[in-house]
């Protein structure tokens, strides 16, 4: 009953949705199917890092994160963005599956011979076409795009470096449907101008602050409306468009949030106005996510991640007083006047004039690098593109590798560009640093040092950067080993480079993601495609039968979980089995006790639960039926990846001449663990008190607990229908210890009903010769969701061999 209350209430809710009722005023599509149809949310927070994360996660300003963390059993993962460590080259191998798909955010298109940059719209989209002309198939695919470089194949994308703007739905929508837009949405659209006018004070005041400290007043009030539009027109934007498509079903959406990354690169990235857009963003990612968990098509997975981080940088130009193209031409031009001096200087023999020839082509050789022809007038100039700390010089004329190798010992030991690399004829990378010449991907740990977190894939990943078609000849770096972190642009907070902070981002992922095995601790943004494929049904599965992957356990305690699963029929009334594993999976349990499974029933879509959860969790099992009526059945399961042997199943008696109970029985089995076998009982005692009673009575007698064979550790747990104040718990707990009472400092809790666990019904009771380490309940939101009972785990310690 109070089942069907809840299920009326959210289908109540879903049809008086604002984001439904707009999506048909709009007319938009919706992708209609089976509700239990995987679907995905994305947030990329554009620019954090991962120690400013947690720096943010410690000081409170990310309170909807941490509460991922705490209750809905996510994990923070090391995020490697790849190189560059830009947004354009982390989405072209996200969205399209290709490494290295740009030199830098900006470079020379080698083509055109035009300085690009991925805001520009052409440059985007030649890049996105460059990425969709590879095999991969787009993840975006019938999905949204929200403030995205590319589409990534989206149906829809709105804000875009390549689409800019809103969808063509709400462009080509006619007045009347815009102004219900603005009516149906006004507490969004009021929220928001509050917001804008308080960001817009903060911003006056944010713009004096950055006056009275040096920087020029123009450049301030410019930032002003950037930095309000960004950190909350635009992300409200994206929340109401995100909902709408949530509501309609598409199966994956992908929103960038940028408030922190502009606010980053202003003022640094741990600074007190950039960490503030984070509650901003963390409020948004939270109505997401509540708005996910009321979808009526599908049911989705949100991802949380960082593209890449930033370093706190010092401007080159302000430490050198000029360019770093300055840098570029005066170090040709040192080149150039060392050569004329030299050859000045010959002696006037005969080998003197052979040299003099030589050194006199050598000159005029100079002399066309720097840019300038015979008469000394300036022909083809050297073009460097810079933006954070990678630059790209690009040389008027083809140079030798011995020229290559001049101006780069110039560029580093006299103009302090940190580190300056080249592609020889040979096609080896040379890198040269204060610290001498190495040789790519040889040499990546003194380059990086042994000690940058990604070390192991850098290597490889800079020297695909050199190689790119459209890289300068020259790849000036404004990091390594042992320099200090320097930006070729005006600002404060930099990424692009090879730092630890601005190629370490985060990934927040539910514990069960599908994650391919890797042989390093980090993910790229590869993986997380792969796995979102994956999760959406669009890629094979991994090797393992399962669908989720397992912690390695612990070798002296044994996991049990007790779970009333209500036939797999969720609080929100849809019928779905892989939530039910999913919740287990949450648990990482080694033994898993399962009550009010179905078999062939018809509201359940006549489905084996029990062999389909065990299928998801790469687990044996054994089920016994209590109702067996044709070919439908209904019972309770065991479910280990321990080495399992059937004892017994049967019927417990009910009270003689009632009709109408339920059928209850008692299934017993025995698992390997640590050398011994322990005794496992499940069981789903009847809804009467007397009726619990005489069941209880079987429990303890001779047929079950009281059995010859049932000696040694045992566990008795399952759906007791009682409370502690009951008859029959206490005549269980005369017997057998409650884990539930047995751990110091922690409290019982309920498990009935799942949104508001007060009841204890469910228990686990351990025999003397066990102890209880932990116990707890999942109550993450899917737990909540997924049936009317809340799943109690316990870690039970096992003593050595008997």
């Amino acid at each position: 009953m109070i089942g069907r209350v809840e299920v009326f209430f959210r289908r109540l809710r879903r049809n008086l949705s604002r984001s439904l009722w707009l999506s048909r005023l709009l007319k938009l599509p919706v992708s209609e199917g089976s509700p239990n149809r995987p679907g995905l949310i994305m947030v990329q927070v554009d620019g954090l890092s991962q120690r400013q994360f947690e720096r943010a996660l410690a000081k409170g300003e990310l309170p909807f994160l941490r509460r991922l963390l705490q209750r809905e059993h996510y994990r923070v993962h090391p995020h490697y963005s790849g190189l560059p460590s830009s947004t354009p080259a982390v989405q072209a191998e996200l969205f399209y599956g290709v490494k290295g798909a740009v030199p830098a955010f900006s470079f020379r298109d080698r083509d055109t011979g035009k300085r690009v940059s991925m805001f520009d719209a052409d440059a985007a989209t030649k890049v996105q076409e460059r990425c969709a002309s590879e095999e991969f198939e787009p993840l975006l695919k019938a999905g949204s795009a929200y403030v995205d470089n590319y589409t990534g194949g989206a149906s829809e994308a709105h804000f875009c470096a390549t689409s800019v703007g809103w969808g063509p739905a709400l462009r080509s929508a006619n007045p009347l449907v815009l102004i219900a837009f603005l009516c149906v949405n006004f507490y969004s659209f009021l929220r928001m101008l509050v917001l804008f006018f308080t960001e817009l004070g903060l911003s006056l005041v944010d713009a004096i602050r950055g006056v009275t400290r040096g920087q020029d007043i123009v450049t301030e009030l410019k930032f002003i409306p950037a930095r309000v539009g960004i950190t909350i027109l635009l992300r409200e934007l994206c929340v109401i468009g995100g909902k709408i498509d949530i509501v309609r079903g598409l199966p994956v959406i992908h929103i960038n949030f940028l408030g922190y990354d502009e606010q980053a690169h202003r003022r640094g990235p741990g600074s007190l106005f950039a960490h503030w857009t984070l509650k901003g963003i963390d409020d948004a990612i939270s109505r997401l996510w509540h708005a996910a968990h009321h979808a009526p098509w599908r049911h989705y997975d949100l991802w949380v991640y960082s593209d890449h981080g930033q370093s706190h940088a010092t401007n080159y130009h302000e430490m050198q007083g000029y360019s770093l193209k300055d840098a570029v031409v005066r170090a040709a031009e040192t080149l150039a006047l060392n050569a004329a001096t030299e050859l000045r200087t010959r002696p006037p023999s005969k080998q003197g004039q052979r040299a003099r020839v030589l050194g006199g082509r050598r000159v005029q050789r100079w002399f066309s690098v720097l840019g300038i022809n015979g008469d000394e007038v300036p022909a083809q100039h050297w073009v460097v593109s810079a933006l954070g700390p990678v630059g790209h010089a690009y040389s008027p004329v083809p140079l030798s590798d011995r020229e290559r190798v001049a101006l780069s010992h110039e560029l580093v030991h006299t103009h302090r560009v940190s580190a300056v690399l080249t592609v020889m004829a040979s096609g080896s990378i040379l890198a040269c640093t204060a610290q001498g010449e190495l040789s790519l991907p040889e040499d990546s740990a003194r380059l990086f040092g042994a000690g940058h977190p990604f070390v192991a894939v850098m290597g490889d990943d800079l020297v695909r950067l050199c190689r790119h078609k459209d890289a300068g000849d020259l790849v000036l770096l404004g990091w390594c080993d042992g320099a200090p972190s320097l930006t070729f642009a005006q600002e404060n907070g930099a990424h692009g480079g090879v730092a630890p902070e601005e190629t370490g981002g985060f990934a927040l992922l539910p514990r069960d993601v599908p994650l391919r095995a890797s042989p390093h601790p980090f993910l790229r943004p590869l993986d997380l495609r792969e796995a979102a494929l994956r999760l959406l049904g669009r890629a094979e599965p991994h090797a393992t039968t399962g669908t989720f992957q397992w912690e390695t356990p612990k070798a002296e305690s044994l996991r049990v979980m007790t779970y009333n699963v209500h036939s797999c029929i969720g609080m929100d009334g849809k019928v779905d089995t892989r939530r039910i594993a999913r919740v287990i999976a949450q648990a990482q349990p080694d033994v898993v006790a399962l009550q009010e499974l179905d078999v062939g029933k018809a509201r359940s879509f006549g489905k084996d639960q029990a062999h389909l959860i065990a299928r998801h969790l790469d687990m044996d099992f054994h089920f016994h039926p209590v109702i067996h009526l044709e070919e439908e059945l209904y019972g309770d399961a065991i479910l280990t990846r321990l080495p399992l042997r059937l004892i017994k199943a049967g019927p417990l008696p009910g009270l003689e001449g009632n009709l109408q109970r339920e059928p209850r029985g008692a299934l017993w089995v025995a698992v390997e663990f640590r050398d011994r076998e322990i005794q496992i009982i499940n069981t789903h005692l009847g809804l009467s008190v007397r009726e619990r009673g005489v069941q209880v009575d079987a429990l303890l007698g001779r047929e079950w607990l009281s059995h010859a064979d049932c000696q040694g550790p045992v566990i008795l747990c399952g759906d007791f229908n009682a409370m502690p104040s009951s008859a029959v718990y206490r005549q269980l707990a005369a017997r057998f210890k409650d884990v539930q009472t047995q751990i110091p400092g922690l409290r019982p809790r309920g498990t009935f009903f799942s949104r508001f666990p007060q009841m204890r019904l469910d228990h686990i009771f351990i025999s003397d010769d066990l102890a209880a380490v932990t116990m707890t309940t999942i109550d993450s939101q899917l737990a909540r969701t997924a049936s009317d009972h809340l799943p109690l785990v316990a870690e039970v310690l096992v003593s050595g061999r008997p």
